[in-house]
């Protein structure tokens, strides 16, 4: 008889709201409502504006691969399974050195935890000095043919150094980004991922809700 799984699952989303941090170039997150029932109205309504790659979401190889796959071509196994949560203490970067001593394999999902966690989204400001995924080390991960990796900040390049070059090597090997998650309140170790963003049809990313559970 198969054991009753008993852990709880972890929110690994931030939430989203009205001034919430966004990359600079991209629509602010504003969230208004246009129906109230204290107004008389029948009901409560609200209006969402923001850009796709706004609080957790996921790119697909389309943001940075002309004629890549679009987000709503994203296999359900990409990020519904086992994933491990690995932690960088490196505070610029992802980098090879670190990563090797994690044996990484093929088709596995990788979630990094760095200092974004525990400090970047306290601010609503856009921290440029968050951790990213250094350039080769994302020629790593696609050497390794993991299926999905995710980030603790709004990007797997870095803002001033390896950003179009990191998405490149990740999207161009047909790995599935998700970025935007919060790991502050999770260990290292193995989970169980379910990570989905809106179908969004022909979109390059799209808003996503990624939760982990313990793995016995």
């Amino acid at each position: 008889m198969m054991q009753e799984k008993t852990q709880q699952w972890i929110d690994i989303s931030v939430p989203l709201y009205t001034g919430m941090v966004h990359w600079p170039d991209n629509p602010p997150c504003g969230i208004t409502q246009t129906m109230s029932i204290d107004a008389g109205d029948g009901c409560n309504l609200s209006h969402l504006s923001m850009g796709v790659h706004t609080g957790t979401h996921m790119d697909a190889p389309l943001h940075f691969i002309q004629g890549g796959k679009s987000i709503d071509t994203l296999p359900l196994e990409a990020t519904i399974g086992s994933a491990r949560v690995l932690e960088i203490n490196d505070p610029q970067a992802v980098r090879v050195a670190e990563l090797e001593p994690y044996a990484i394999q093929a088709g596995e999902r990788i979630l990094f935890k760095t200092r974004n966690s525990a400090g970047a989204w306290k601010s609503d400001v856009f921290v440029e000095d968050f951790v990213y995924i250094s350039h080769e080390a994302a020629q790593y991960l696609a050497e390794k043919q993991i299926q999905t990796v995710g980030v603790d900040y709004l990007s797997v390049g870095g803002y001033r150094i390896d950003g179009p070059e990191t998405h490149r090597a990740l999207l161009g090997a047909g790995i599935w980004v998700i970025e935007g998650l919060n790991l502050s309140t999770v260990q290292t170790g193995s989970y169980e991922l379910i990570c989905l963003p809106l179908k969004m049809m022909g979109a390059e990313g799209a808003p996503a809700r990624a939760i982990l559970r313990a793995l016995s």
